[in-house]
């Protein structure tokens, strides 16, 4: 079975979600590396709690657990590295949706939130991953504000099949969507980073050559463990 982690990254314009699939096998040794990442942290520099949350737009922002890094943007990034390096070390598999929001609500008179329209496109390419290799999978999702919409939602996919013009029955994806805080689940933490850079990657323009090259860097850091990045674009 596939261990399967899901958060989300989104600005006014794109919303983005992104799924680790992880074999059983691997998981106590990310979450273990991810531990290791953060308390290297702690001890290099005064102030970083062994517990702090590896949330991306706090730590690319020097914000929340990471604030008093706020002046040291080479430390922040260097611990995103690292942790972007643990998730490609491991025997991860990501799947990436979005979707563009200016345009879905141009096109659209009252869409569907993006939340909800993106999970379902990532549910259905997760769940043909894993039809393809006969293997099943769980779903662990950040917490949200509507758990048990999302939950009826998965529940009607596994029965009657989603909606669109890539309608599918999901029969590879067991028992309902669980969801569990980020703070405390180094594993869902590991999905908002990746959702994040993907996000950061293809929905964000960098002015400076040295963020350019940089971000670049760190996307190719995990890159070969995606199997699947699209953005809908309505």
């Amino acid at each position: 079975m596939l261990l399967t982690y899901i958060d989300e990254s989104y600005t006014d314009d794109h919303y983005y979600i992104a799924a680790l699939m992880i074999p059983e096998e691997a998981i106590l040794s990310l979450g273990s590396a991810l531990d290791a990442v953060v308390k290297t942290a702690s001890r290099n520099y005064a102030g970083i709690s062994e517990n702090a949350e590896l949330h991306a737009h706090d730590l690319v922002g020097g914000k929340g657990d990471w604030k008093i890094l706020g002046p040291m943007l080479r430390a922040r990034i260097g611990i995103y590295n690292n942790a972007i390096q643990a998730i490609a070390d491991h025997e991860v598999t990501i799947v990436v949706r979005g979707v563009d929001i200016t345009r879905l609500r141009a096109r659209y008179r009252s869409p569907e939130h993006p939340h909800s329209i993106v999970l379902t496109h990532l549910i259905e390419r997760v769940d043909e991953y894993v039809e393809g290799r006969d293997e099943l999978a769980l779903l662990i999702a950040d917490e949200v504000g509507t758990p048990d919409e999302y939950r009826q939602s998965l529940w009607h996919y596994q029965r009657t099949g989603t909606w669109g013009y890539r309608r599918r029955q999901i029969r590879r994806i067991v028992d309902t969507l669980h969801f569990a805080p980020s703070k405390a689940s180094r594993l869902v933490q590991a999905a908002d980073m990746v959702a994040y850079l993907y996000r950061r990657r293809l929905a964000h323009v960098e002015t400076d050559p040295r963020a350019e090259r940089a971000w670049a860097a760190t996307l190719a850091r995990v890159e070969p463990r995606c199997h699947h990045v699209l953005c809908w674009r309505p």
